[in-house]
């Protein structure tokens, strides 16, 4: 007769938690990226994941299938626009790290790094002083590369106010970035 083994239930609180390791962790540099953007501090953004991923793992059973991307992009966004609803405005941290969010270092000369920080600084500044909602929306869709659909879905904006997000928020990126600025104007030649 065969030895009969003892064999524990199936812990269903472990499978979840690997099935969420799974499913969303994978998606953890998008939620940063997306709260770095919102928070505009990296301390903050941290704070802002790191509660999102705790809402996310307390609702995980409520998430059925679907771009969980999208669910956790949403709750990232939730998360920070309730914790700043807590925190004064004069608390908002306005620093931006531009080595973060420099390029990648492909050793162009002395010439092209110079005009590249200009650029990139110039695109950096153009976004930080865009408003929070047409911010998001160009994060969303241009660093994201999400969808009108998935944008719409994570705001909970209908399509066509995400398409006007976009198109304004484009709009005033390009206004401010073909303007030239006043150091730029400093040195020109008359």
């Amino acid at each position: 007769m065969p030895n009969k083994l003892h064999r524990h239930p199936p812990n269903p609180q472990a499978s979840a938690s690997a099935s969420f390791e799974g499913v969303v962790l994978p998606h953890l540099d998008a939620a940063y990226n997306l709260a770095r953007w919102l928070a505009r501090d990296d301390t903050d953004a941290q704070d802002v994941v790191q509660e999102a991923l705790l809402r996310a793992l307390r609702y995980y059973a409520s998430f059925h299938g679907g771009d969980a991307r999208v669910w956790l992009l949403a709750i990232v966004r939730n998360t920070f626009y309730s914790l700043r609803m807590k925190v004064p405005a004069d608390g908002v941290h306005e620093a931006f790290d531009d080595e973060m969010h420099a390029p990648p270092d492909e050793q162009p000369g002395p010439e092209a790094q110079t005009l590249l920080a200009l650029d990139v600084g110039s695109l950096q500044r153009a976004l930080e002083n865009l408003p929070h909602p047409l911010r998001e929306a160009i994060v969303l869709r241009e660093l994201e590369e999400c969808s009108y659909k998935e944008i719409a879905s994570i705001t909970g904006q209908k399509i066509g106010t995400v398409m006007s997000r976009l198109a304004r928020a484009r709009e005033r990126l390009r206004l401010e970035l073909s303007c030239p600025s006043k150091e730029a104007r400093q040195h020109d030649v008359p």
